[in-house]
C-alpha cells in the first residue's frame, strides 16, 4: 500500500483527513494569561522572602554583635568560655570561668514597666525598684538589669514571662580557694577584665593563650601559712599581717598570705587596707631583720670577721640623735654575738669599718633594694630610700630604720644570703624542671657559710628560740621596728618580724612572718617584739610544711650536721664534736 496525502491518517484501506482545531475562546485565553501572572508573581515574592531570611540570619547569627542577642539566650551552659584557668603549682584550680547568664532589657517593647520592675525586684531582690523602673521606662533599646545571674535566679525570672527582658550568655570568674589566694590571684571585673593580681598582670595571656597559667604557689602550704598567721593576728590582736614560704634555690613563691585579704568574688566597696597586699606594695622599715644584710656586707668587705671586737658599751651620738641598744650587754661584743644579741651599737661600728656609705650604698644595690622587685604582681611598691645618703643615714640603716623596702624585698635578699650567695628573681610562677634559672652572685660562697652559722646561732642561742623545731635545723634573723607617724616613731605601734631559713646545713626554703602592730601578752611577758610574737608562728608553720616539703628530720647532735651550722658567741668555729660557747641572756629581742 502506496503512502497517502501528507497529513491524512490510514483507516482500513482509506485515508481520513487531519482533524481541524477549533478556535480558542476570548474567556480561555484570559484565564491563561491570568495563570503565568500568578506563577511570575509567586517566583518573585518567594525571591523577596529568600533574600530578607538570608540577610536576617546575616545580621543576627554571623557578624559581631554590637548589644547581647536574645535568641542566644536560652542556654548559658554551652557557652565557650575565652579566659583560661589559673592554678597552683600542683594544678588545683584558682581561677576559672563559667558560663553565666545575664538579664537585659528592651524598654520598647516592656509594655507595662512599673509592673516588670516590681515583678523583676521580687525575683532579684538586690534589685532598686526606683533604679530599675527608671531604666525600663527609658527610651533607650537596651538597658542591662543584672549581670551573672546564678541558674536559680534565671529560673525565677524566667517563669514571670516579661515581655521585652531577656537574657544574654555571659562569662564569669569563679575562685574555688576564695580570700586563701585573693592577694596573688587578683579579681576581674563585671566585664571579665583584670583589675587586680596575677589576673590583672597576666590579662592578655589569659584571654588570648587558653593553657593554664600555672603559678609557683602550693595550695597546701598556703593554707597552712594562712591558718598560722590568722590565728598569730587574733592572739596578738594586730592589724594586719604578712608572710611568705619562698623556695631559696628557685626563687619560687610558694606561699604568699597578706591580712587582711578578702573575697575575690566580691571585692567591691572594700576599704583600701584591706585590698593592700602588706608583702609588695607595702614598704616598711625593717628594725633587725636588716641587720642580716649588714652583717653580710662587712663580712664581704674583708674588713671584719667574725671574731672582731666592737664597742657596744658607749652610746653612738651624732648630731641630736643618739643611738643605743635595746637591751644592753654592758660589755665589748664579737661580730657573731651582735648578730646574736641584735646589737644597734655593734651593728653602725661594724658598718663603719666595713667602709660606710659607698660600701653600704652599693651593697644595698646588689641585694636590690634600690629599686623594685620584679615579681609579677601589679602591687610592686618602690624602696624609699635616703637622698642624699649621708653618714646618719647609714648608721640607722646598718640596724634597719631609715630605708623602707617591701617583705619581698627582704625574703628574696635574705634567701641570697644562705644559699651560697646567689640572687634568684623572685617569682610567681613555676619553674618548670630543667629551665634555666636566673641567677646573679652577690656574694661569695664564704660569707654565706658564715652567714649560715650565724642564722643558727640566733635560734638555737639568740632571740629566736621560740622557731626552734627539733630535726629541721632552723636558723634566722628576729626583727622589730617602731612605726614612723608623721615626723616621729610611735612607741607602742611596731612592725615585729621574723625571718626564718631550714635546714640551717642546706638551705632549701625562707619562712617569713610580719605583724603589724601586735599587742603584748601575759604570754609573752609584756613584749611585743620579733622573738615573742613572730618567730613562734615560724616554728609552728616549719613543722607543718616539712613534712609535705619532702625535708626529713635529722638529728640536730650529730657531727655533720653541728660541723655545717655551729659558731660561737665569740665567733669561733668550734673543733668537731664540741658544743658551742655562748653567754646566756634572757631579755634578748
Amino acid at each position: 500500500m502506496t503512502d497517502g496525502p501528507q497529513g491524512y491518517e490510514p483507516i482500513g484501506h482509506a485515508y481520513a483527513a487531519p482533524p481541524v482545531a477549533k478556535p480558542r475562546s476570548s474567556l480561555s485565553v484570559a484565564m491563561e494569561q491570568s495563570r503565568n501572572r500568578l506563577m511570575v508573581t509567586a517566583a518573585v515574592v518567594t525571591l523577596a522572602f529568600t533574600a530578607i531570611s538570608g540577610k536576617l540570619v546575616a545580621s543576627t547569627m554571623l557578624r559581631d554583635p554590637v548589644e547581647p542577642r536574645a535568641h542566644r539566650a536560652a542556654d548559658a551552659s554551652g557557652t565557650p568560655v575565652g579566659r583560661a584557668d589559673i592554678t597552683d603549682r600542683n594544678g588545683n584550680l584558682l581561677a576559672t570561668s563559667l558560663a553565666t547568664a545575664s538579664l537585659y532589657a528592651d524598654p520598647k517593647i516592656v509594655i507595662d514597666p512599673k509592673e516588670a520592675a516590681k515583678k523583676l525586684v521580687s525575683a532579684l531582690p538586690e534589685l532598686e525598684y526606683k533604679e530599675l523602673l527608671e531604666k525600663l521606662s527609658g527610651d533607650k533599646r537596651f538597658v542591662w538589669v543584672k549581670r551573672n545571674l546564678s541558674p536559680r535566679q534565671q529560673a525565677q525570672v524566667h517563669r514571670l514571662g516579661i515581655p521585652g527582658v531577656y537574657f544574654e550568655r555571659e562569662e564569669r570568674r569563679f575562685y574555688p580557694a576564695a580570700k586563701l589566694t585573693s592577694h596573688v590571684v587578683g579579681f576581674t571585673g563585671v566585664d571579665n577584665r583584670g583589675l587586680a593580681g596575677m589576673e590583672q598582670s597576666f590579662n592578655k595571656r589569659l584571654t588570648t593563650d587558653p593553657r593554664p597559667v600555672r603559678l609557683s604557689l602550693d595550695l597546701r602550704l598556703q593554707h597552712i601559712l594562712r591558718k598560722e598567721v590568722a590565728a598569730s593576728v587574733e592572739e596578738f590582736r594586730a592589724i594586719g599581717a604578712a608572710a611568705m614560704i619562698f623556695d631559696v634555690n628557685t626563687g619560687e613563691v610558694l606561699a604568699m598570705v597578706s591580712l587582711p585579704d578578702f573575697d575575690p568574688h566580691d571585692p567591691t566597696g572594700l576599704d583600701a587596707e584591706t585590698l593592700f597586699n602588706r608583702n609588695t606594695l607595702g614598704v616598711y622599715e625593717m628594725g633587725s631583720t636588716f641587720k642580716i644584710f649588714n652583717t653580710a656586707l662587712s663580712l664581704e668587705s674583708g674588713k671584719v670577721r667574725p671574731t672582731d671586737m666592737f664597742d657596744t658599751i658607749h652610746p653612738i651620738s651624732i648630731g641630736r640623735f643618739t643611738i643605743r641598744d635595746f637591751h644592753p650587754e654592758h660589755r665589748p661584743l664579737s661580730a657573731a654575738e651582735i648578730f646574736e644579741v641584735s646589737s644597734n651599737i655593734g651593728s653602725v661600728r661594724m658598718m663603719l669599718q666595713a667602709g660606710g656609705v659607698p660600701a653600704q650604698r652599693a651593697f644595698m644595690a646588689r641585694m636590690g633594694f634600690l629599686r623594685p622587685t620584679p615579681l609579677e604582681l601589679p602591687e610592686n611598691g618602690w624602696p624609699l630610700v635616703p637622698n642624699p645618703w649621708r653618714e646618719i643615714n647609714a648608721m640607722t640603716i646598718s640596724f634597719g630604720h631609715g630605708i623602707s623596702v617591701s617583705p619581698m624585698h627582704t625574703v628574696a635578699a635574705a634567701a641570697s644570703v644562705i644559699n651560697g650567695g646567689v640572687m634568684h628573681p623572685p617569682t610567681l610562677l613555676k619553674r618548670e624542671p630543667g629551665t634555666e634559672i636566673p641567677s646573679e652572685r652577690v656574694m661569695s660562697q664564704q660569707t654565706s657559710e658564715t652567714m649560715r652559722r650565724l642564722f643558727r646561732l640566733v635560734v638555737a642561742e639568740g632571740t629566736a628560740k621560740a622557731a626552734n623545731v627539733p630535726g629541721y635545723v632552723v636558723g634566722g634573723k628576729t626583727g622589730t621596728a617602731d612605726k614612723q607617724k608623721g615626723r616621729s616613731y610611735a612607741r607602742n605601734a611596731r612592725m615585729s618580724s621574723f625571718v626564718g631559713a631550714f635546714p640551717m646545713h642546706n638551705p632549701k626554703y625562707v619562712v617569713y612572718v610580719m605583724l603589724d602592730e601586735p599587742k603584748a601578752t601575759a604570754k609573752t611577758y609584756g613584749y611585743a617584739t620579733g622573738g615573742w610574737v613572730a618567730a613562734p608562728a615560724v616554728g609552728r608553720i616549719i613543722k607543718q610544711i616539712g613534712p609535705l616539703l619532702g625535708v626529713q628530720p635529722v638529728d640536730e647532735n650529730s657531727p655533720e650536721i653541728r660541723s655545717a651550722v655551729d659558731i660561737n658567741s665569740n665567733g669561733t668555729i668550734p673543733p668537731r664534736g664540741s658544743a658551742v660557747a655562748s653567754v646566756p641572756n634572757p631579755g634578748r629581742h
